[in-house]
């Protein structure tokens, strides 16, 4: 039987003083996907005592969006576009770098693609 993994884990991590959310997309988010994550993610924020938060997206094994789930991510970014300081992006394909730009349209902070963990992680704690 061939099971294709798909969804979204959260967490929160820490590099010397600097806290940062991070979340790993894997395969093709559905909609579903975005109904359990969204609670999670948003009760992530209410507790984070700064106004501002940095993100780490591990998206390397991310394969798209459905189409209800691509609208379900813009209404999450819209919904807390200000709250995010700095988004790391860490992906390997093309599209990902294109998301990223056009994902910096939607957020108020600073948006980067990386293709290496460490240089992410060194962007953020800055």
């Amino acid at each position: 039987m061939d099971m294709k993994k798909h969804g979204l884990s959260i967490g929160i991590n820490r590099i010397e003083s600097v806290f940062f959310v991070t979340l790993k997309a894997i395969g093709t988010l559905t909609h579903e996907d975005y109904l359990v994550i969204t609670p999670m993610l948003e009760g992530a924020l209410s507790q984070v005592d700064q106004p501002k938060v940095s993100l780490f997206l591990d998206a390397t094994e991310l394969d798209g969006w459905d189409l209800r789930a691509a609208w379900d991510d813009l209404k999450l970014g819209l919904k807390h576009k200000s709250e995010f300081e700095r988004v790391a992006i860490l992906g390997n394909k093309d599209w990902q770098e294109w998301a990223a730009k056009i994902g910096s349209w939607f957020i108020a902070g600073e948006i980067k693609y990386f293709e290496d963990e460490d240089d992410a992680l060194k962007w953020l704690r800055y």
